[in-house]
């Protein structure tokens, strides 16, 4: 299952977003927000790290304008590894090595085409397990 959650600047990604994942039958909560009306994006990153942490969700998906602020605001929640993407590259590298469980996008950085790309590729890669990286991990998780 996977969580998502939006501010105004993220809503027509989101929505974009949520017809892809209907169509590859990738099941979904929708944590908000529900509109283009200005909203705190902090609200929908908590509520999408809590869902996570609670295992409610394997991994979350935020989207505000940039993903900046949204992903600053589930990264201060302890057991979160949230990782603001603008490509498939890095979408792919925070899975492998730093084993993120949310994706940060950009409503008004990415195109939908690209941001779907994106989706796909963090979704898909997993974790690699490696010794090393799993070290790194300790370490952030430890402060």
């Amino acid at each position: 299952m996977i969580a998502l959650g939006c501010d105004h600047g993220g809503y027509e990604l989101k929505q974009e977003i949520k017809k892809h994942l209907d169509k590859e039958g990738i099941p979904y909560k929708d944590f908000g927000c529900d509109s283009t009306q200005p909203v705190d994006y902090p609200v929908y990153a908590k509520k999408v790290a809590h869902a996570i942490l609670n295992k409610e969700c394997d991994k979350g998906i935020l989207i505000c304008g940039t993903g900046i602020g949204i992903s600053i605001t589930a990264n201060k929640i302890k057991g979160i590894r949230a990782a603001v993407c603008t490509d498939c590259f890095t979408a792919e590298a925070t899975r492998l090595h730093n084993d993120a469980n949310i994706l940060a996008l950009g409503g008004r950085v990415v195109g939908p085409g690209l941001a779907l790309k994106i989706v796909d590729t963090f979704l898909n890669t997993p974790f690699s397990g490696e010794e090393r990286h799993k070290r790194r991990i300790d370490q952030i998780e430890t402060e």
